[in-house]
């Protein structure tokens, strides 16, 4: 073997050995895959007709352990090609009924979406959570009154499958340090949509 026979195999084993893995093929459904980078496709996993199990904690940050269950139906459209969703949600249970409205829109200058949450018993749309996805796991904040306190809201999806996800809603009340989950909910598809 010659020196420069061998300096090219050297440098090709140190190529080899240094270079990153291989990426696994992403699921394009899923949020936060390689293909979507820039997240305005986040929440195409969640076109479609769902069937909702919402457990909520009755009496948020006040010692509260009584949780009431609800159960019954979600569906999302999608608007704007995607970039922007509308979901209805429309649950009940021993406690009631909720009918609900999130409207979420895609900022393609933040990479961030916006979601706004409207209760048909009152109509007004709230201050919208602001977040993403990363690793197939969603995460959005904000700030609102509770009571009479500014408190930390925080959305979870996580868990995602072309099926079933998972949803939390947690609240702090002292900066972030600790969060008292209130709304965790379970969604199972009953068909596609878009």
């Amino acid at each position: 073997m010659t020196n420069a026979t061998h300096r090219v195999t050297l440098l090709l084993s140190c190529a080899l050995l240094f270079a990153p893995p291989a990426l696994a093929q992403p699921d394009s459904n899923l949020p936060g895959s390689v293909e979507e980078r820039d997240g305005q496709h986040d929440f195409d996993f969640e076109f479609g007709a769902w069937t909702a199990r919402i457990s909520r904690l009755e009496r948020p940050l006040t010692g509260s352990t009584s949780w009431v269950d609800y159960e019954g139906s979600s569906v999302v459209r999608k608007v704007w090609d995607g970039r922007a969703n509308l979901g209805e949600l429309d649950v009940q249970g021993p406690a009631g009924r909720i009918v609900g409205l999130s409207l979420r829109l895609f900022n393609p200058q933040s990479g961030q979406w916006y979601i706004s949450w409207s209760n048909a018993n009152d109509g007004a749309l709230g201050p919208p959570m602001v977040g993403g996805f990363k690793d197939g796991r969603g995460e959005f904040y904000n700030q609102e009154f509770l009571n009479g306190r500014a408190i930390y809201v925080r959305f979870i999806f996580s868990e995602i499958t072309r099926d079933s996800f998972k949803f939390e809603q947690a609240f702090s009340d002292d900066g972030g340090k600790s969060w008292e989950p209130n709304w965790v909910a379970s969604f199972e598809r009953v068909r596609d949509g878009a």
